[in-house]
């Protein structure tokens, strides 16, 4: 079936101009410590894991580092990011695969960083996009959100969300759109109690359309209730 008929251009402007300075929110200084913090990322807020890679990288920023260390050893450094014991052995393993295959250093293909341990597509997309300028588009929760209620997207995966996107939007765009669309999610797209009515994008946002009449619909069966307990008619 065909997709319905978006306008993206004008999506785009609007969300360039709410976002002009959209960027990675993952503090780093390389590409090895960008791809440390964003396997750390998963299932955590960027805000945790820049403060437990501000505690590591002054000391260990190196694959050499991690690969030194035993993944128990790593585990009590990243506790506090959630699904520690995956990504302690996750970071202990692609260190010694970059050591191993790619000289100690981050590989610049899609199909050389989906490889190594714990990196999925989004991982490498963050990853070439911010620490290769090579355009990207990293499907995050909030990507996957705001574009598919957009109608930018009509997909059951990110995969696929990646895929239409890539589609829709003009590649030269594609890392940017990226970070405008998780800043979107971050500040106004929320998974629950999503702030259309305030919306800029609401003009272009089915879903949008669809929870504003939906509100107007729970009020009318809200007054009604109302009216019928106080005996009169809702007005």
């Amino acid at each position: 079936m065909a997709r319905k008929s978006v306008d993206t251009e004008a999506i785009l402007r609007k969300l360039e101009e709410m976002y002009p300075d959209a960027k990675c929110a993952l503090n780093h200084r390389n590409a090895f410590e960008l791809l440390v913090a964003t396997v750390l990322s998963a299932q955590c807020t960027d805000a945790r894991v820049n403060i437990v890679t501000a505690r590591i990288f002054p000391r260990y920023n190196r694959p050499e580092h991690f690969a030194a260390l035993s993944v128990d050893e790593i585990g009590e450094m990243i506790r506090d990011c959630g699904l520690w014991k995956s990504k302690a052995k996750n970071i202990q393993g692609l260190s010694q695969m970059l050591l191993e295959k790619h000289g100690g250093e981050v590989p610049s293909t899609m199909e050389e960083l989906i490889q190594l341990p714990g990196v999925g597509r989004k991982t490498a997309n963050v990853v070439l996009a911010n620490a290769f300028g090579i355009p990207a588009i990293a499907v995050d929760t909030h990507v996957f959100r705001v574009a598919n209620r957009l109608g930018l997207a009509e997909a059951k995966t990110p995969e696929e969300t990646e895929r239409q996107l890539m589609e829709r939007i003009p590649r030269e765009y594609w890392s940017q759109a990226h970070h405008w669309l998780i800043y979107h999610g971050r500040q106004v797209c929320h998974a629950r109690n999503p702030q259309c009515s305030q919306c800029p994008l609401l003009p272009h946002c089915r879903f949008g359309r669809q929870a504003g009449k939906g509100s107007v619909q729970r009020a009318r069966v809200s007054s009604g209730r109302a009216a019928r307990r106080a005996g009169g008619p809702a007005r």
